[in-house]
């Protein structure tokens, strides 16, 4: 996709709204991807629903009908969100769905591909918090989503991950194999924190802080010549001297939602000529003269060059 700036709006409640969107464009966002769908979301829309109705019992053979109906109810919003944009933004329009259940992510992606979405983002927050989910379980559940997937969906498929996987960097360039067009890398899991007060566990801060950053940094720098496919970066960026590294680091484009929140939808602007001011006083008239220019090469072993940093910081070694 041709994108007007490398600067993408990451899947937030700030793009869940046509007026938001109009707004993210004309503050110079290159592309937004939407809202996430998220399965549990339409599940329990579907119950309330039928609750509302008359009790599920009530239905009898009926139920699935019923549900299916709901269902399709449900996601006709976001559909209309869709085509909306699409009839009235110049940018991309990128879908963003969430599900545990195999044939969902199957059903919702290609629905979303027929309501006019340029390309999708899977944001599969698949973790192994129980003690019978082993890392090969993980790693076969990504693959076989994305198999399946890419036989039913044609518009690009990019997968946003967590950082959190045994052997990230070989996982994530066996990922790029699949014939997946991008990574987004990271995506943010729930912070739990305690309530002293109440005794209670409770949500922590949602919002990403500049101290994320670094983690990004990184394995952007690691990654970007180790897969066969677009990296999108994103978590902690803040400024547009971020957004810089990032390309710098080999990022095709670099998602923002965090910073938006608290500085504004015009923040945008202000990243955006941030970069510009930079490009000029370097020269630079394009962003492939320099992105990926502080990239890992592919015959370059990570754990040296992050070895030699080590030792330079903490061992003072020059």
């Amino acid at each position: 996709m041709d994108l007007c700036s490398p600067i993408v709006v990451a899947s937030c409640g700030l793009t869940g709204s046509v007026d938001n969107l109009h707004k993210l464009e004309q503050a110079g966002a290159g592309a937004v991807v939407l809202k996430s769908v998220f399965e549990e979301e339409i599940i329990h829309d579907i119950k309330r629903n039928t609750h509302v109705f008359a009790p599920v019992n009530n239905y009898g053979a009926s139920y699935e009908y019923v549900a299916q109906h709901l269902s399709d109810d449900a996601m006709a919003r976001h559909f209309e969100l869709i085509k909306e944009a699409k009839s009235s933004l110049s940018i991309p329009i990128i879908g963003s769905i969430n599900c545990y259940s195999h044939e969902n992510w199957i059903t919702y992606a290609t629905q979303f591909q027929e309501a006019g979405c340029d390309a999708l983002e899977l944001d599969m927050a698949i973790m192994p918090y129980d003690t019978n989910l082993s890392s090969d379980d993980v790693e076969r559940t990504f693959g076989d989503i994305i198999q399946s997937l890419r036989k039913f969906v044609t518009i690009p498929i990019s997968i946003k991950v967590s950082p959190y996987f045994t052997d990230l960097s070989k996982f994530m360039q066996q990922l790029s194999w699949m014939g997946i067009q991008g990574i987004t890398i990271f995506n943010k899991s729930v912070q739990i924190d305690v309530d002293l007060e109440n005794e209670t566990l409770r949500h922590a801060e949602d919002f990403s802080t500049p101290g994320d950053f670094y983690n990004t940094l990184r394995w952007t720098t690691i990654l970007t010549n180790k897969v066969r496919c677009d990296i999108s970066s994103t978590t902690g960026v803040y400024t547009a001297n971020d957004v810089v590294k990032l390309l710098l680091a080999g990022a095709t484009t670099v998602q923002v939602a965090s910073c938006l929140y608290n500085k504004g939808i015009d923040h945008l602007k202000e990243l955006n000529h941030g970069v510009e001011q930079w490009m000029q006083q370097k020269g630079y008239t394009e962003i492939d003269q320099f992105r990926g220019k502080l990239a890992l090469k592919s015959n370059e072993k990570a754990s040296m060059l992050m070895r030699t940093k080590y030792m330079n910081y903490f061992g003072e070694i020059k």
